[in-house]
């Protein structure tokens, strides 16, 4: 979630570390080197994928969820190689998976993923997943 006032590229780097690097739990020594090493991710080339409305199961009449979902793409794995993921702050479990058709996601995010493997020229099952045809 967006803090008042926060840029979202602060705020993706601020929610990965915590959710998906256990930052808040790390030592300072440990803390200073993943900063150094999101710098490097965040700083690389990206684009956007999505911004605006997403259908939600938590979506009500009065209140809904938007996104603004990024792609950051490192091409060689020369920094996530160094970013081993750890569930943190209120993330259940984190790791690394290969996209194929047995993967269950959460909400809107199979079309999230079906646009950046569009863009990087990946291979895509349209019957993978039924729910994201227009």
């Amino acid at each position: 979630m967006v803090d008042p006032g926060e840029k979202i590229s602060t705020t993706l780097k601020r929610e990965f570390g915590e959710e998906a690097m256990n930052s808040l739990q790390k030592p300072r020594a440990e803390i200073q080197a993943l900063e150094k090493q999101l710098r490097k991710l965040f700083s690389q080339e990206h684009f956007a994928v999505y911004k605006g409305y997403v259908d939600d199961p938590r979506n009500m009449d009065n209140a809904w969820i938007e996104t603004e979902a990024v792609n950051y793409h490192d091409e060689t794995g020369k920094v996530m190689d160094h970013l081993p993921p750890e569930a943190g702050d209120d993330a259940k479990e984190v790791r690394w998976v290969d996209i194929n058709d047995k993967l269950k996601l959460y909400a809107s995010h199979s079309q999230f993923i079906r646009s950046v493997a569009e863009k990087r020229g990946a291979h895509w099952r349209e019957d993978v997943y039924p729910d994201c045809h227009g």
